[in-house]
């Protein structure tokens, strides 16, 4: 086949790009650039996008035999990337930036270019597996290595796109492994730190980053109660399940620390609690994609009730992630079509955990399994727990 190996620039991509060549693919190798600040550098292990790593990216592709170009994506990187994140802060809300790099950029920016200029796939370093179910159905699969598994950040890939993808790393048990590899075949980035964090926030520092681009106003802090417990610098600066950085004045009636349990972009409040009160069992999602072909019991099913009521999915058993890293919870969900406001449908996904998570926030994704596969993904819009009323 003609695949494009995308080169971040670190040890994965570039070990991804030398079996895809082994496999006796037509290779070519492209950057991605997404920074029009070509003096940007990394900060220790920070970041995936600077010119240190396009650099890396180039030497694994000369050592490798095969071409290298760069393409620079910083408009698109810029409006959906960027600005998505910025948008969904201010309006109270935790984005994922990875998922909607992974969504609009690596797999349907790259993609489509890709495609449009003759290539079969696309190839990432991403610890993730395609699988055909037997009748030409892709499916999104866990990778071997369970402790590097990203599948959580591909679960927003469609059928289509996962036709056009590659991930040779599936079934490599470790990134111990990955590390002798490149160091085998000679590649410089063998020993190269793990980027991490928010690749346009190299420093870290997101409130920072985020206090030049929204405009903050203090307002209250206020307990479970609404009284008024102490004051924050700009309430888009805090995310549900925080605990530091909140400065109260007045101390918790059992003494123990308080953590962020709502934000009120409109009120411009923050409620904060004891963390019990973080633990949620219902998850109500936006946004709603499959991976793949959705399984039958989520597809809704004729009007239930009154003619015209909107249709209901069977429920069905499931596991719910959601965090890149968080541990998978039993979970029952179906999928709803409700009223979008605009005379039309939208799909909802309702999810009812079995076993309660902590520091749920709007704005996070919510990806649901069974077993390895990954069925399919949302955007939360709201979480809450069934044992208490509303804050």
């Amino acid at each position: 086949m003609r695949v494009l190996a995308a080169m971040s620039g670190g040890v994965d991509s570039a070990v991804a790009a030398a079996r895809a060549v082994d496999a006796g693919h037509d290779v070519v190798g492209v950057h991605l650039a997404l920074s029009r600040m070509p003096g940007t550098l990394r900060t220790g292990s920070r970041g995936c996008c600077t010119v240190e790593d396009s650099n890396d990216a180039w030497r694994a592709c000369d050592k490798l035999g095969i071409p290298y170009y760069v393409w620079d994506f910083s408009e698109r990187f810029k409006e959906d990337v960027v600005q998505d994140f910025i948008d969904e802060y201010a309006a109270g809300r935790t984005p994922n930036p990875c998922m909607r790099c992974n969504e609009r950029i690596k797999f349907a920016a790259l993609l489509e270019k890709a495609v449009a200029l003759g290539f079969d796939a696309v190839c990432t370093g991403h610890y993730a597996k395609v699988v055909d179910d037997g009748n030409g159905n892709m499916e999104l699969h866990r990778a071997a290595d369970w402790a590097k598994d990203q599948s959580y950040v591909l679960g927003v890939l469609t059928h289509e796109q996962l036709r056009h993808s590659m991930f040779p790393l599936a079934d490599t048990p470790s990134k111990a492994e990955v590390r002798a590899e490149a160091e085998r075949r000679g590649l410089s980035v063998a020993k190269k730190p793990d980027s991490h964090d928010i690749c346009f926030i190299p420093d870290g520092d997101t409130s920072g980053w985020l206090a030049e681009k929204i405009q903050m106003t203090t307002g209250d802090i206020v307990d479970e109660s609404g009284a008024k417990v102490g004051e924050h610098p700009g309430a888009n600066a805090f995310t549900v399940g925080q605990r530091r950085g909140l400065k109260l004045g007045t101390p918790a009636a059992d003494g123990k620390p308080r953590f962020v349990l709502e934000i009120r972009p409109k009120e411009n409040k923050v409620v904060v609690g004891p963390q019990a009160l973080l633990a949620i069992d219902e998850i109500r999602g936006i946004k709603l994609s499959w991976a793949g072909e959705p399984i039958p019991q989520a597809l809704p099913g004729v009007p239930v009730g009154s003619e015209g009521e909107p249709a209901v999915s069977e429920t069905f058993d499931c596991y719910a992630q959601v965090r890149a890293h968080g541990d998978p919870v039993p979970a029952r969900a179906r999928v709803e079509m409700t009223d979008d406001g605009g005379g039309g449908l939208r799909s909802e996904l309702l999810v009812t955990l079995i076993e309660p998570l902590r520091g749920v926030s709007p704005g996070q994704t919510v990806v649901l399994y069974q077993g390895t596969r990954v069925l399919g993904q949302a955007t939360i819009d709201a979480a809450r727990s069934l044992a208490r009323p509303a804050l």
